[in-house]
Parts: structure tokens; C-alpha cells; sequence
């Protein structure tokens, strides 16, 4: 799999050289480190998932797929875990060569060397910079001698590699269900512990419990765990207030399986029904949701799918008195923007905020078949809005994860329960 990947990505670069170096690894706090994750790229074209690495992949020379890495260290390995090693590298990854990573100052221009241009993406690593800048002036100066060629163009590598992260293969779709899957048991076990009296963490750490349990390796980003007036913040992260009678709780959580992630939000009545108010507003938030999810395909874009979900969210809040005025005047001016501020969908893949470009040319770009999306409309009424006070305070956002196909869409996340009457009927039986 990471073989064909790399090779379909040197057929399409033509004449060049690709380089990608993995994450720095960062302090917490004194001599701790946050929790290592390699970057998405170089993961998707490897699978290797440790620090201090560097891909380098070249249309002319011999070596056309190159790893620097680390050498075995008993004595570190000892401390930190086992190392793949140089000499390992090449036959554990599909690899044409292996070096240490010490060497890669040394070595780097050799791969430099009589290519038109630089696939990396300058300014997301400044230290990593400096050291590609100093091996093609090394380039340079080398073939004033030889008479040979140098790079004088540096491209950004996603224009190509972020394109083929877009397009889900069979086996990436079968791995995002399986984080589907396991968020799945995350949020059911978070609905069975929510309860009057708990706190937002504790829910919280039954979603990591689930995750971890499972066989996630991680979670795929910070978990939102929102009751009450918490719920209408769309990144509440401190988790700590306690939860009350006749709140609703949002949980904005996904797993991360196998380098792949999953986002699905779910709202429901801590006490185990809904309020009038609060049904009002879920229900005009579902059907949004359904009717976005229905309006996914081939050909259709982003913008339709959001257009769709303002038109039947502006329609409930006219029905519900929460706007006034005509319909077309209200969307003119985004009134409803004050009750939903982001958009409805973003691409789903190794990375939450999933890389790919959102539009072509100036205009939105076409779904096509294999790209996986959110659809998350919400509705956000602040504590002080000015508003009827029966509906001050209520928070409602539904997420799910969908899969576009030749003839529509799949919902990656369909069993999570989301109709009032399923939420209601699993939150009495607790």
C-alpha cells in the first residue's frame, strides 16, 4: 500500500524530488514530551511513525525512495522503546535505501543534484528549512564545478499528495469505519455516565476509557464535553463544570484509528428527556442535518450543502420566532448567523481538519466519490441572547461522517443514535 502510494506520487511529480521530515517532538513541561504522533504525510507514504525521520523520494535518481531515520540505540532503547533501525528500514518499509539521520546533511544534496525542482513545503518546520536551504546552496556551489543542474523551483507538495490524501481508497474507508466504530461505543458509554451531579470530565474520561479500550490509539482531537450554557461554545475544552438537571450536553469526540479519524458530535438531555424548548431546537437542528446529508453527491459541493442547511435552519427559527422579518431579506443580511456562526462540513481523513483544497480556480470543487466530509449543522443561543428566555442557553450541534459514492453518500457514523425518541428511549434505561 505505501509503495503504490509513493510510486503513483512519483508518476505524477515528473521530474523532481520530494522531501518530507517528520514532526519535532516538543516539550511539556521540564524533561517531559507531549505525546509523539508522526506527521500525516510521511505516515501515508511509510507508515513509520517515529521522530527524527526524513522521506526523500526522487524521480532520477537510483534510489528513488529513501528513509533517514535513527540508528538502533540499546542503551535509549532502553528508556523509550525499540527502534526500527537503519538497517531494518529498507526491507520492514518497501524502501531503496536507509541512513542514519546524521547523515542526512551529507547525503542531501547528492538528491538535489540535476533536478528541476523541490517538492516541501517551506515554513511549517523554520530548523528544517534552514538545513534544506544549505543543501541546495551546497547544490549550487557544486555544480559551478561539475556544469551539472540544480532545483530552481521549490513546490508545495501538498498539491499533489494532499489530492491522493482526498481520494479514500478501499482500505482507508474500511479503517475510518472502524474509528467510526469505536467512537460509537465512546459516546454510548458518555450517555450511559452522563448523569445529574457528574462532572463534564468524568464523561469525558468514559470517552477516553472507550477509546483506548477499543484499540484507538488516540483521540483524534481535544473531546468537547458541554452541558448547559457550555454547549453553546463551539470549542469549550476545560470540561470541569457540573452537569444539571434539565441541561443538555453536547460531546463533540472522535477516535483516531490506524492514523485515521473520526468527528461526530451528539446532544442530548442529561436528565433523559427533552425539554420543550429544547426538542424544538434539536428537532429543527435534525432536520438540517438530514436534509444535508441527503443533498451529498457526486457534483454537488460544499457551498450547496451549506446553503441547504441554512435554508431549513432559517425556516425553524422564522417558525420559532427566534428570527423575524421575510426569509430571502434574513439570509441576505446572515441574521442567522448569530445562532450559527461556522460552516456546515469540512474533509475527514488522517487529519480531523483533513488536508485538500476547498476550491478550484476561485469556485467550490465538485464532491466526487471517495472524499469523506462532515456535515454538522448547530444551532448556538447564548445565555444572554435577546431572545424568548425559554431558549436562552440551549446548545444543540449533530455531527456525523460521510462518504461520498458514485450514486451518493454513506454515513460512516449512522449507528451512533441521534432522533429524539432513540436518545431518549437509550437515556431511560441507564
Amino acid at each position: 500500500m505505501f509503495a503504490a502510494r509513493r510510486k503513483a506520487l512519483l508518476d505524477a511529480m515528473g521530474e523532481g524530488v520530494l522531501i518530507l521530515s517528520s514532526p519535532p517532538t516538543f516539550i511539556r513541561n521540564n524533561d517531559v514530551e507531549h505525546e509523539y504522533r508522526q506527521g500525516s504525510d510521511l505516515y501515508y507514504l511509510t507508515g513509520f511513525d517515529e521522530p527524527e525521520s526524513v522521506l526523500v523520494l526522487s524521480t532520477k535518481h537510483a534510489q528513488r525512495a529513501v528513509l533517514f531515520l535513527r540508528p538502533r540505540d540499546p542503551e535509549r532503547e532502553t528508556w523509550d522503546g525499540p527502534r526500527l533501525g537503519v538497517e531494518r528500514a529498507p526491507d520492514a518499509l518497501g524502501l531503496d535505501a536507509a541512513y542514519p539521520i546524521a547523515e542526512l546533511d551529507t547525503r542531501l544534496p547528492d538528491y538535489l543534484e540535476n533536478v528541476a525542482s523541490v517538492h516541501y513545503r517551506l515554513g511549517l518546520d523554520r530548523r528544517f528549512d534552514e538545513r534544506l536551504l544549505a543543501a541546495l546552496d551546497a547544490v549550487r556551489l557544486r555544480t559551478r564545478r561539475t556544469g551539472g543542474d540544480y532545483p530552481t523551483a521549490i513546490v508545495d507538495p501538498g498539491a499533489l499528495l494532499h489530492e491522493m490524501r482526498l481520494r479514500k481508497s478501499d482500505d482507508e474507508i474500511a479503517t475510518m469505519r472502524k474509528a467510526a466504530e469505536i467512537t460509537r461505543e465512546a459516546h454510548l458509554a458518555a450517555m450511559r455516565a452522563a448523569r445529574p451531579g457528574r462532572y463534564e470530565y468524568e464523561v469525558e474520561a468514559e470517552l477516553l476509557r472507550t477509546f483506548r479500550t477499543h484499540g484507538s490509539e488516540r483521540a483524534a482531537y481535544g473531546s468537547i464535553v458541554g452541558s448547559g450554557p457550555n454547549a453553546t461554545i463551539l470549542h469549550y475544552r476545560k470540561n470541569d463544570r457540573r452537569l444539571e438537571e434539565g441541561d443538555l450536553l453536547l460531546i463533540d469526540a472522535g477516535a483516531e484509528y490506524g492514523y485515521y479519524a473520526s468527528d461526530v458530535t451528539r446532544t442530548f438531555p442529561v436528565s433523559g428527556r427533552f425539554s420543550e424548548p429544547q426538542r424544538a431546537i434539536y428537532q429543527l437542528v435534525l432536520d438540517a442535518q438530514l436534509a444535508a446529508i441527503e443533498a451529498v453527491r457526486p457534483g454537488t459541493t460544499l457551498d450547496q450543502i451549506h446553503d441547504t442547511t441554512v435554508s431549513v435552519l432559517v425556516d425553524g427559527l422564522l417558525a420559532l420566532g427566534l428570527l423575524q422579518g421575510d426569509k430571502a431579506e434574513v439570509l441576505a443580511r446572515g441574521d442567522y448567523k448569530r445562532f450559527y456562526m461556522h460552516r456546515t462540513s469540512h474533509w475527514l481523513g488522517m487529519d480531523v481538519h483533513d488536508v485538500g483544497r476547498y476550491h478550484r480556480a476561485g469556485a467550490p470543487r465538485p464532491l466526487e466519490p471517495g472524499f469523506v466530509l462532515t456535515i454538522e449543522p448547530g444551532l448556538y443561543i447564548a445565555a444572554d441572547a435577546d431572545v424568548d428566555p425559554r431558549y436562552r442557553g440551549i446548545g444543540v450541534r449533530i455531527e456525523d461522517d460521510i462518504l461520498v459514492t458514485p450514486d451518493g453518500a454513506r454515513n460512516l457514523t449512522f449507528d451512533i443514535p441521534k432522533q429524539a425518541a432513540d436518545l431518549e428511549s437509550l437515556l431511560s434505561a441507564r
